[in-house]
């Protein structure tokens, strides 16, 4: 998959919109094609904010719990090492290519915008590694041993999702900066760093603390 695909996804929103490579502040030893900054030279109008908001593309930031997440699985890589990994929600894929770089013996991205598939197969290739895609949780492989999940209880509406995870693997890392108390005491806390999505959106610092949780083994 190419960058030049990439923008065109991007476009389809935001006409002037393009990717560039960038190495995430919380990540830095991840390059990715991330949202070029650089193309915004004004503010936005009426109509390109509009699309903006109406369909964002989120897998052209790097969020906060993303690159905490693959840093802690880089420096950790015996929790995911010649294990069958499932990242869900993938979006830019740096979980996903982090936990291909640290040894996974498979890693599946599974996230239901083709265009973040189109990112990861961009960003895997751009660091070397192989990762399967897949767009939609129910037509995932059999035999997970590990799912990662990065920012994915925004909405309260997905609290349903810790459980499913438990069900679905024997070991979940869960990294989030929504939510102070999951609810959840199988998901235990291992630490809480603090990360700024990329590029910055200047989000609330209270999103900026993330908590990264295990469930399992």
């Amino acid at each position: 998959m190419s960058p030049e695909c990439l923008d065109q996804h991007l476009q389809k929103t935001l006409s002037r919109g393009r990717v560039t490579v960038s190495r995430p502040a919380g990540c830095q030893v991840v390059p990715l094609y991330l949202f070029d900054p650089a193309v915004l030279e004004g503010p936005l109008s009426h109509q390109e904010a509009q699309a903006v908001v109406a369909e964002p593309a989120y897998w052209s930031f790097c969020w906060a719990s993303g690159q905490v997440l693959a840093n802690w699985i880089l420096a950790h890589p015996h929790w995911v090492a010649g294990k069958r990994v499932l990242d869900f929600g993938s979006g830019s894929g740096v979980v996903a290519v982090a936990a291909a770089r640290a040894g996974a013996h498979e890693v599946i991205a599974c996230d239901l915008d083709p265009a973040a598939l189109d990112a990861v197969a961009a960003n895997a290739r751009l660091n070397g590694v192989n990762v399967a895609l897949c767009g939609n949780w129910d037509d995932r492989p059999v035999g997970i041993d590990v799912i990662t999940a990065a920012d994915v209880l925004y909405d309260p509406d997905n609290r349903p999702l810790l459980e499913v995870f438990r069900s679905a693997a024997p070991r979940v890392l869960l990294a989030d900066s929504r939510i102070r108390n999951l609810g959840d005491q199988a998901y235990r806390l291992q630490t809480t760093v603090q990360a700024r999505t990329w590029p910055d959106l200047n989000e609330f610092e209270e999103f900026n603390q993330v908590r990264i949780y295990l469930a399992g083994d």
